[in-house]
C-alpha cells in the first residue's frame, strides 16, 4: 500500500505540472547537498573527509584508469541521521523505508530570527506563521527549515560558531536548531515523515541533551542535516528525493539530496 501512495503521489504531482509530459517546460532540479572534499563540515571531535587517489594515468594495457578511497565519519557534510542514532529500537540507514525518503516537501524560512540570534530555536509560532500564508502543513510532509547558514558553507567558523576543534570546542558551538516543543508538534500535529535544515544539526549549536533528535526519533522520523540551497525552493510544490549510501547498521550515512519542482 506504501508503494501505491507513493507512485499516486508522484503521478499527481507530474501531473500538476503537465507542461513536463508535452516537453514544453522541463522539470527543475535542485541540488541540496554539499560536495564531500577537504573542506567539508564534520562535528568539531570528528575526523574529516579524506579522499586518496590510488590510480591515476594510462596503464600498461593503453587505456586510462583512475579510482580513489574515501574515509569518512558517518555524520558530516550533508548526510541523513537515521533513528538508530538517538534510539535504541530505532531504524538503522539500511533499514528506513525508501517511502519515507521521497514524498512532497516544504520549506519554512527562518533565516530572519536566525540572523539576529545564532542560538535561535525554531518555535511552533514559526510554523503556524507559515501556514497562515500557505495552509496547513499535509501530512506526509518533508519538511525543511532554512536558517539561512547555508550560505556560510564552508566556513567552519561562520557555520559553526567556531573554527576550533576537538572535544573541549564543543561547548563553543552556536547555531540555530528546532525547539524539542516544535519537534514534537511535527510529530503529533503534522505527522510529517522527515525534516531536515542547513545546519549541522536538529539541535541548536548549545543543546547538551539532543532532544529535538530523541522527539524525532521515536517516531522513526529521518532527518537530513547541512543541506545545500533552500533559498532556492520555494515554500511549496515540489517533491523530495533523498538517498543515504545505504550502510548495513548505520547509524548515518552521506546523502544525496534533491529537489523536484
Amino acid at each position: 500500500m506504501k508503494r501505491v501512495a507513493l507512485f499516486l503521489l508522484l503521478a499527481f504531482f507530474i501531473a500538476g505540472h503537465s507542461s513536463w509530459a508535452a516537453d514544453e517546460v522541463s522539470p527543475k532540479i535542485i541540488d541540496l547537498s554539499h560536495a564531500f572534499d577537504e573542506d567539508t563540515i564534520y562535528w568539531p571531535n570528528a575526523e574529516g573527509f579524506t579522499l586518496e587517489n590510488i590510480s591515476r594515468g594510462m596503464t600498461k594495457d593503453g587505456y586510462y584508469y583512475y579510482a580513489n578511497r574515501f574515509r569518512a565519519p558517518e555524520h558530516g557534510g550533508t548526510h541523513i541521521d537515521a533513528p538508530r542514532h538517538f534510539s535504541e529500537s530505532g531504524w538503522t540507514v539500511d533499514k528506513i523505508p525508501l517511502e519515507r525518503l521521497v514524498g512532497q516537501g516544504v520549506m519554512v524560512d527562518v533565516s530572519k530570527a536566525c540572523a539576529g540570534n545564532r542560538d535561535y530555536q525554531i518555535q511552533i509560532k514559526d510554523f503556524l506563521e507559515w501556514e497562515a500564508q500557505h495552509g496547513t502543513i499535509p501530512a506526509g510532509t518533508i519538511i525543511f527549515m532554512n536558517t539561512g547558514y547555508g550560505k556560510f558553507w564552508p566556513n567552519r567558523k561562520a557555520y559553526l560558531g567556531t573554527d576550533k576543534t576537538g572535544p573541549g570546542s564543543i561547548a563553543d558551538l552556536h547555531f540555530p536548531g528546532l525547539h524539542p516543543d516544535a519537534a514534537r508538534w511535527l510529530v503529533d500535529d503534522r505527522i510529517i515523515q522527515a525534516a531536515g535544515l542547513d545546519t549541522p544539526s536538529i539541535d541548536y549549536g548549545q543543546s547538551k541533551d539532543f532532544a529535538s533528535h530523541v522527539e524525532l526519533f521515536k517516531e522513526n522520523l529521518p532527518i537530513l542535516e547541512n543541506l545545500a540551497n533552500l533559498d532556492l525552493l520555494p515554500a511549496k510544490g515540489f517533491m523530495v528525493i533523498a538517498l543515504p549510501m545505504k550502510i548495513r547498521g548505520g547509524s548515518g550515512a552521506p546523502t544525496r539530496v534533491i529537489a523536484i519542482r
